[in-house]
């Protein structure tokens, strides 16, 4: 399961030539590759290229009848492997992974990719989401290419032109034997556009007769003296291929302008957003037509020196638009400019932020400091009063009148009662270091839980712990997803802790997904996959590895039987590495998967039951502790029934999905007994529509009694 279907919009794969494509970036990144004659593709799933992962695994049927093999892989290592079978033969392979956190955990694989060159071309698809919307380190892809010679593509965010940077990534690759990453940011893989499709292409040299005529090349395998001479290729012979390459086929674009004595460079991904800005200033129109010229970088990395020098010529300054930092662009075009002798300015960081997301109102305030600085009779007074701090005075007053609201646990999220058991059981035994993994369970890190000392990258939660692991006073715990398990936490944080003899307390958190990157199966999931192999527990995986001591439990809404097995765990006299499996299944994949057929038995008219809780507000004492240690967003406050109590009491909303961990909190926690569980009927029987109607009756003469009685103790 994923978090979105795309069987109906695969079937927009199989369009032919000349017919008109439109949808989604993720489906035009798939069609290209398809028009491309890859081979093979591998991923791993990750914001926000996680949709790209979904749609090849809803086109298994288009992808096996042109031969292509797909791989959903372990981690984002397992997949820059994948490209090895490039390196020998004419094999067009792409992989996709999340930007940065990806090319992290592939860098081994990449650099000897890099390293021995490839004859067929290998396409690195990365989801770059930088910025606010990001849910990772501030960083940029930018930095590796440059350390491993890979080639960057930052196309303009349209569907022709993130199609043609697939089809010509593969020929650049080719052209140069080198790999090539392809950034797409988070607007770019949901941008929705049209183009003119091409037939799909199946490629003439195929896996098979890789594997049927292996081809060996000692001197592509990465060892001395053959990595001295790939180091010399590089710059002898790939990097003058690829400038040749990017600069005959016009990669990069140019829009000229009327003001020719000044000029913006920018980087491809960006460009939509620059043309907005200028728009905003009067100084360009809806349709890409501008007064600036502008030189649009659809390839980051390598820069093509002629280009930059002719762009630059005769201007008394450019403005760089270079998201994120270091400024890597502008000091090559600094460099560029400097060896060539011409005098133009370069402007980048000084005019923009040094950090942070480019939106539309940061780059239409660097703009109007340029302008102002090179060309203001280029500005209107309108550009000139929108760059006087009104927008900062209006956020201000903006962040000091709305609540905050951290990110959390989705409703009945089968996580939340693992970590209200933990801070029920630090109430007894005191505060202890809680390592903490990348996943949906990070939110623990906000209000209303507030654990976790650090986290380290995922599947490394265990990891983390590992030098506070020694056997002495208080066990250090460490947490993990079941997908950052299978990334590579069986190996980094179970194996290690095992042959390190660490006496830590490790959480995997078990529920069935990889949810937090959309939904997709793991090898642990209970689902039936007709594609990949499921089923395979996390308590066989940690007891092989040599853990002893294992605890599963299968319902965490047991909030009182997790609390009492985490203080097995610490308190135990056994040494050694201790794991609690805590299994429940993701609510929201739960929800996807109940509600359309809940819906549909509504709609046939059959009986169906949906279990829903409620607070009693003359029980509800007012404290709100089942908040505080729930946190879900079910639960709110609402006025007291009681005129002589001010204290507001709890109410669960109609969003509750009925995993009653409220009244389980407020029992293992010996709260008020004000929660009731109900039970909502669609499609009633007879007998149950009776026995509601007498119901019905009793109560009513109970409330006319109780007001009467009431009435009279007054009037007495």
């Amino acid at each position: 399961m994923a978090e979105r279907s795309f069987k109906k919009e695969v079937e927009l794969l199989r369009l032919g030539a000349g017919q008109e494509f439109k949808g989604e970036g993720i489906l035009a990144v798939t069609k290209a590759l398809l028009q491309s004659g890859v081979n093979y593709i591998a991923g791993y799933q990750g914001a926000p290229i996680s949709h790209l992962v979904d749609v090849l695994s809803d086109a298994a049927d288009i992808l096996d009848e042109l031969g292509i093999r797909f791989e959903m892989s372990a981690n984002e290592a397992a997949a820059a492997a994948t490209l090895a079978a490039s390196i020998n033969y004419p094999l067009r392979g792409a992989i996709t992974f999340k930007g940065v956190v990806g090319v992290n955990v592939a860098s081994d694989a990449l650099a000897n990719l890099s390293s021995s060159g490839v004859t067929g071309g290998a396409l690195i698809i990365l989801g770059e989401d930088y910025g606010e919307g990001s849910s990772i380190m501030q960083e940029r892809s930018h930095a590796f290419a440059m350390k491993s010679q890979i080639w960057l593509l930052d196309p303009r965010p349209n569907l022709p032109s993130i199609v043609k940077a697939v089809e010509t990534g593969f020929a650049l690759s080719e052209a140069s034997h080198t790999p090539v990453m392809l950034e797409l940011r988070i607007r770019a893989c949901h941008v929705y556009g049209s183009f003119t499709a091409r037939n799909n292409m199946q490629a003439t040299f195929t896996l098979q007769d890789a594997r049927t005529s292996p081809q060996r090349a000692a001197d592509r395998i990465i060892l001395p003296p053959a990595s001295y001479q790939h180091e010399k290729e590089k710059v002898e012979q790939r990097w003058p291929a690829a400038v040749k390459f990017i600069e005959e086929h016009g990669l990069n674009e140019i829009f000229d302008g009327d003001a020719r004595d000044v000029g913006i460079v920018v980087q491809g991904g960006l460009y939509n957003t620059t043309m907005r800005a200028l728009q905003t200033i009067g100084l360009a129109d809806a349709f890409g037509e501008t007064r600036v010229p502008v030189y649009v970088l659809n390839v980051t990395y390598p820069l093509v020196d002629p280009e930059v020098i002719r762009f630059c010529e005769g201007k008394r300054a450019i403005l760089l638009v270079e998201e994120g930092q270091p400024e890597f662009i502008e000091h090559s075009i600094n460099t560029i400019l400097r060896r060539a002798a011409v005098p133009t300015r370069c402007e980048g960081k000084s005019m923009l932020p040094l950090a942070g997301e480019y939106t539309g109102a940061v780059i239409k305030a660097g703009l109007v400091r340029f302008l102002r600085a090179y060309r203001p009779d280029l500005l209107s007074a309108t550009a000139e009063t929108a760059a006087d701090g009104k927008m900062e005075a209006a956020l201000s007053l903006v962040a000091a009148n709305v609540q905050g609201r951290p990110p959390s646990f989705c409703t009945g999220c089968p996580e939340r009662p693992i970590f209200a058991a933990i801070k029920l059981a630090e109430r007894e035994l005191g505060r202890h270091h809680i390592s903490c993994d990348i996943g949906c369970h990070l939110f623990s890190t906000f209000p209303p839980f507030e654990i976790g000392n650090t986290v380290m990258g995922y599947g490394l939660g265990g990891a983390g712990a590992a030098a506070l692991g020694a056997a002495e006073s208080k066990r250090a715990i460490a947490i993990l997803g079941d997908g950052g398990f299978w990334h590579n936490g069986l190996v980094s944080s179970i194996g290690n802790s095992v042959f390190n003899r660490n006496d830590g307390v490790q959480i995997i958190i078990d529920n069935g997904y990889s949810a937090a990157t959309g939904g997709q199966d793991v090898m642990s999931s209970e689902a039936d996959n007709r594609q990949r192999a499921t089923r395979n527990t996390i308590e066989r995986a940690v007891r092989g590895v040599g853990i002893g001591w294992v605890r599963t439990i299968a319902r965490t809404y047991d909030v009182t039987r997790m609390r009492d097995m985490l203080k097995d765990a610490l308190l135990t006299a056994t040494r050694g590495p201790k794991v609690i499996v805590a299994r429940s299944e993701c609510m929201l994949n739960r929800q996807r998967r109940e509600r359309p057929r809940l819906q549909q038995r509504i709609k046939e008219g059959l009986r169906t039951v949906q279990e829903r809780f409620g607070v009693d507000p003359d029980t509800c004492t007012g404290d709100h502790s089942c908040i505080r240690l729930s946190g879900c967003p079910s639960l709110t406050i609402a006025p007291n029934p009681d005129p002589l109590r001010q204290e507001p009491v709890t109410k669960v909303m109609r969003s509750c999905v009925g995993c009653g961990l409220c009244g389980e909190v407020a029992h293992a926690a010996v709260l008020c007994p004000s929660f009731y569980r109900a039970s909502v009927v669609s499609n009633p029987s007879r007998w149950e529509r009776a026995r509601a109607y007498l119901r019905r009756i009793a109560i009513s003469a109970l409330q006319r009694r109780l007001a009467e009685t009431g009435k009279a103790g007054v009037a007495a």
